[in-house]
């Protein structure tokens, strides 16, 4: 065998081997996609046994909230007000304007969740709070699917009843409407509503550092409302961090801007009953907030002169709206007490939803004695039935409040000389304070 013949047989026998490895990898490659479809058939999840389970299907025959509602509708109105916050017509009007913005199509798969189940849960949510993990099962309602239906009827209960129930004024008459409720019942002039901030505990969002983390050393978001002389919500801000303190949250608020740019009708400057000098409208809050000329505060608790300390009584009886006002907030919608798991737009929206109910109800029924702070007959005050339980939390308080401006200074002793002159006062502040001095020595 000649060299060249020696070379064409390693050529051949070279071309072999390369055909067999080619074959062995595509036999491998083969093999590769048949171990990928094999692990995706294993990962696919199993057919639905079930379009619905039976224990969720049963829904409409075994729910404990529906036997419930239909035994309370007919045998006893008043503990029917126990289980849901309202009475039977306050419910039936929900039912009535809120459900077509909640009722869902019927299709061939399965029947919707009725418009009544789902105020049902959304009300005994509120009135009670809870995980609705721990709901499920008494309502045979998966705690996904819960938790949807709390969001979209909150949102369609305050969307419905915003307009009508949580209305801030915007001209001058409005505003002075308010007022005159105060100098009525309160008996403290230009007064155009009481403000204060509260904290809503919430388990921490995902991703949001400490920017939730308050300093009574739990995460929060933050209530900011401005409240009426009948204990109604006129003005809400909802959602600030809980880090932020009370004046941060409103100097930064559309109301305080409002305010300060005179674009929401606030009435122009006018004399105190009985006197001739011009004086602002203004909101009360506590020594959180920084004095303005239309924002008055109580004087500190400092060496506080005769006339100071009559202020301070008498600015404190009208800021004790909004303290009763959050008070029966919590009291009727024990799911403010709770610490929340949701996102903070989803407890802003349950938090708004408590809110506009709680003016519904205001509006609608007359206070039962006994439920609000109130005064004997030597107006020393007489704690309301929501003080027994738990309350929300108070925003921080301040070792030394924000000091004003010096026109707001002298507007806030001026109205502290009014309050003390024969036009301006009441008849039983001066033993009111000299008992309460007595007493505190």
């Amino acid at each position: 065998m000649d060299q060249l013949q020696a070379a064409q047989l390693v050529l051949l026998i070279t071309q072999l081997q390369l055909q067999r490895r080619i074959i062995q990898l595509i036999e491998m490659e083969i093999r590769v996609m048949e171990l990928e479809m094999e692990i995706e058939e294993l990962n696919r999840p199993a057919p639905r046994r079930f379009w619905v389970k039976r224990w969720i299907k049963e829904r409409d025959t075994l729910e404990p909230h529906i036997s419930l509602f239909r035994d309370l509708q007919v045998e006893d109105n008043e503990e029917f007000k126990s289980y849901i916050r309202m009475d039977m017509a306050t419910f039936n009007e929900l039912v009535r304007r809120v459900g077509p913005r909640i009722q869902k199509k019927h299709t061939t798969f399965r029947e919707p969740i009725s418009v009544v189940q789902r105020l049902l849960l959304t009300l005994s949510y509120l009135a009670e709070g809870g995980m609705y993990r721990c709901k499920k099962f008494l309502s045979r309602t998966p705690h996904n699917t819960m938790s949807k239906i709390v969001k979209e009827t909150c949102d369609a209960i305050y969307n419905e009843y915003e307009d009508e129930y949580l209305h801030c004024p915007t001209t001058p008459p409005e505003w002075l409407q308010v007022a005159e409720r105060f100098q009525t019942r309160w008996q403290f002039p230009h007064t155009l509503g009481a403000l204060e901030g509260k904290h809503v505990a919430k388990k921490c969002p995902k991703n949001s550092g400490s920017r939730f983390y308050n300093y009574k050393g739990f995460y929060s978001i933050v209530i900011m409302a401005l409240v009426d002389a009948d204990y109604k919500f006129i003005w809400i801000e909802v959602g600030s961090n809980g880090r932020s303190s009370d004046a941060q949250i409103f100097n930064d608020c559309d109301l305080s801007e409002a305010i300060i740019n005179n674009t929401i009708g606030i009435p122009a400057d006018d004399h105190l009953p009985g006197d001739e000098r011009q004086i602002p409208y203004y909101i009360v809050g506590d020594d959180a907030f920084s004095l303005k000329t239309w924002l008055m505060k109580p004087f500190s608790q400092r060496c506080l002169t005769k006339e100071q300390r009559i202020f301070n009584y008498r600015i404190s009886r009208a800021r004790r709206i909004v303290e009763n006002a959050f008070g029966m907030l919590a009291n009727r919608f024990g799911c403010l007490l709770n610490t929340f798991r949701q996102t903070p737009e989803n407890v802003s929206s349950i938090v708004k939803c408590c809110i506009i109910l709680h003016n519904i109800l205001r509006s609608q029924k007359p206070l039962a004695p006994g439920i609000v702070d109130e005064e004997n007959e030597n107006h020393d005050v007489r704690p309301g039935y929501w003080r027994r339980f738990q309350v929300m939390h108070d925003m921080e308080e301040l070792e030394r409040g924000n000091i004003g401006t010096r026109r707001a200074r002298q507007q806030r002793q001026y109205l502290a000389h009014y309050l003390c002159s024969p036009v301006g006062s009441v008849p039983w502040q001066d033993e009111y304070i000299e008992r309460h001095r007595l007493e505190n020595q």
